[in-house]
């Protein structure tokens, strides 16, 4: 980026990097809070348009989906051309996406408008906010992460309410359209986002040329053969396919048990307060290094697909919203975690390439999720099956973190004066060091992202 005339050795840790925080938790609020607020949508559109549950969970599948499947355009976009003016132009496509589907007379309109157009518009947002705001932060990365994903929780507990305060007053049609303007200011958000030279950027562009591998490395290809990063990904797909479920059904789930549906919409409302408890109590737990990231994130996954099996006991509504509490709380711890970790087993010269290969696997558990939920409703006739199925997902992706090298060789707490080491030796990967693309050299002369030698078996602190 040549206009950026300050090089960076490293991470500056914050400075400009608390604006970029802001923007991402804005942006985050604007994408996943209005995803997870959803489930309003969902009751409107099964009445309106008289189709089976399963049917219409496919509009916020596809959106989901289609999110994370154009993740490495988006990142490749932003590698070429900055984050930017990518993530400017992702909130114009969204909110246009969101204005076009309150025209719409069938569900292959909102399957083209929401699905589609919104979901790519998500795609260029997110990934290039949450690589951009990693770039800027290094010890103080899972905090600053924990803190611009609040934004899913605060908006959740805010849209769900406002959300159908919208639809009584003025159908979903409207509703509809006032959402569209809120999602506008994505283009604001994406213009705070200032570009970053680093010392390896330098590098990376002496060494790279106009060939197959300089595409490989633009869309992460080479990450393909990254066994311990491939292990986690699929543990992520895993998880992403029960993730979203309560956010799409649980309202329905109230509903069917004959709750309102204020009462309903409340559930969601608790539970985005609890997650956004656990989203900042997850990054400062991770910022304060008493355990190690990959521990954090087994656990945080383990409770959630536990909370997730224990919805279909959850009868009265007092036990229901206990629940729910549980879920957010959890739910919300595992995300800051999951994006946190991503540096410490790939580096962060691949960060952008990473974040995008990872949501564009991910995305074949979003666009099967609610779709598989939906049908075991529409075949049991309630949602019991439905939660137990996205519950036993998220335990299995839990499973396979525990397969991640080093995780049975680190479970003591390093020594104060390891700590102090590890954190001068940079972000080493004890969980692998991914290939270089193209035969680069690696950022600083390859002394940074290294594998860790086998006397050090501990996790990074970052």
């Amino acid at each position: 980026m040549p206009y950026q005339a300050v090089v960076h050795p490293e991470p500056p840790d914050g400075g400009w990097g608390w604006m970029v925080v802001l923007a991402a938790f804005i942006q985050s609020a604007l994408v996943f809070g209005v995803i997870r607020s959803f489930g309003v949508f969902f009751v409107e559109f099964v009445d309106y348009f008289g189709e089976l549950s399963r049917r219409i969970s496919w509009i916020t599948s596809i959106g989901i989906a289609v999110q994370q499947f154009v993740s490495p355009v988006s990142s490749a976009l932003s590698t070429r051309y900055g984050a930017r003016p990518v993530v400017m132009a992702g909130g114009f496509f969204s909110s246009l996406g969101l204005f076009l589907a309150s025209f719409a007379t069938s569900l292959v309109h909102l399957y083209l408008c929401i699905g589609l157009l919104s979901g790519f518009g998500w795609a260029l947002v997110f990934t290039p906010s949450m690589a951009s705001m990693a770039r800027y932060f290094k010890a103080r990365r899972t905090l600053a992460t924990g803190l611009a994903l609040t934004g899913v929780g605060l908006s959740s507990f805010a849209f769900s309410p406002l959300f159908q305060f919208l639809v009584d007053m003025y159908a979903w049609r409207g509703a509809l359209m006032i959402v569209a303007g809120m999602s506008f200011n994505l283009v604001v958000c994406g213009a705070l986002i200032r570009p970053l030279t680093l010392k390896e950027d330098l590098t990376r562009e002496d060494s790279a040329g106009m060939s197959l591998k300089k595409l490989s490395s633009l869309f992460g290809l080479h990450l393909l053969s990254h066994w311990p990063f491939m292990r986690f990904v699929l543990a992520v797909t895993l998880i992403n396919t029960g993730y979203f479920i309560p956010y799409i059904h649980l309202v329905a789930r109230a509903r069917e048990l004959g709750f309102d549906e204020y009462k309903a919409a409340f559930l969601m409302s608790v539970a985005a307060v609890a997650d956004l408890c656990g989203r900042l109590f997850s990054g400062w737990l991770g910022n304060s290094r008493a355990f190690r990231l990959i521990h954090i994130l087994v656990t945080w996954t383990s409770l959630t697909g536990i909370s997730l099996v224990l919805i279909p006991w959850g009868h009265s509504y007092p036990l229901l919203v206990t629940i729910s509490l549980c879920y957010g709380f959890f739910s919300g711890a595992l995300t800051p975690v999951v994006f946190s970790i991503i540096p410490e087993i790939v580096g962060i010269k691949n960060i952008f390439s990473s974040m995008g290969l990872l949501q564009m696997i991910e995305s074949i558990g979003g666009l099967l999720g609610a779709p598989l939920s939906g049908f075991l409703r529409d075949v049991t006739g309630d949602y019991i099956t439905s939660f137990l199925t996205a519950g036993s997902f998220i335990l299995a992706g839990s499973l396979v973190l525990v397969t991640l090298p080093t995780f049975f060789d680190c479970l003591t707490r390093p020594a104060p004066q390891e700590k102090d080491a590890m954190m001068e030796a940079g972000e080493r990967s004890p969980l692998g060091s991914a290939p270089d693309p193209g035969g680069a050299p690696s950022p600083h002369n390859g002394s940074s992202y290294e594998a860790v030698p086998k006397t050090e078996k501990m996790l990074p602190d970052s």
